[in-house]
C-alpha cells in the first residue's frame, strides 16, 4: 500500500520524553475503511504513538499522517476529522452535559452557530438530551463514554 491510499500513515514514528524513549521508530499505514488493532503490554507506547497521529502531541522524529494531513503541520485538520477517546477520557464531573460540550467546543475553536450545531449534534447522536441539564458525575459509565466520544 502506498502512503497515498491509506488513512493512516506512521513511519519511524520517535517520541522521547528526555531520556526515556517511548515510543521507537514505529511504522505501519492503515488502509481507508480498514478495522485495525493496536496492541501491546502496558508501556509499550500505544498511547503515545495515538496521540501523535490525533495531533494532541508532536513525535520527537519520523513521520506520519492521517487522512492526508501531515502530523507535525495541521494538526488541527486532523482533529475536526477523528474523534479520540482514551481509556481515562477527560470531563469534567463537576460540570453538565451541556457545559462540557460547551468547553471542549472551545478548544476546537468553534464559535457561534457552529458551536450550537456542535452540541446538538453531540446531544442527539449520543443519545443524552435527557441529561443534557445533568452533572457529568452522576451518568452512568455508558453514558459517560458517549459524552467523551463527542466532544
Amino acid at each position: 500500500m502506498n502512503g497515498q491510499s491509506a488513512a493512516v500513515v506512521a513511519h519511524e514514528l520517535t517520541r522521547s520524553f528526555g531520556e526515556f524513549v517511548a515510543v521507537d521508530r514505529v511504522s505501519f499505514e492503515v488502509a481507508n475503511g480498514e478495522i485495525f488493532g493496536f496492541l501491546g503490554p502496558n508501556g509499550a507506547g500505544k498511547t503515545t504513538t495515538i496521540k501523535m497521529l490525533a495531533g494532541l502531541l508532536l513525535p520527537s522524529s519520523g513521520h506520519g499522517s492521517v487522512v492526508g494531513f501531515d502530523i507535525y503541520r495541521e494538526t488541527e485538520e486532523i482533529k475536526r476529522h477523528i474523534g479520540y477517546m482514551s481509556q481515562l477520557f477527560s470531563l469534567y464531573g463537576d460540570l453538565t452535559v451541556d457545559e462540557n460540550i460547551e468547553f471542549f467546543s472551545g478548544l476546537y475553536s468553534l464559535t457561534g452557530s457552529r458551536r450550537r450545531e456542535r452540541r446538538d449534534w453531540v446531544l442527539e447522536v449520543a443519545g443524552l438530551q435527557e441529561q443534557a441539564t445533568h452533572l457529568t458525575s452522576e451518568l452512568p459509565l455508558g453514558f459517560k463514554q458517549r459524552l467523551a466520544l463527542g466532544c
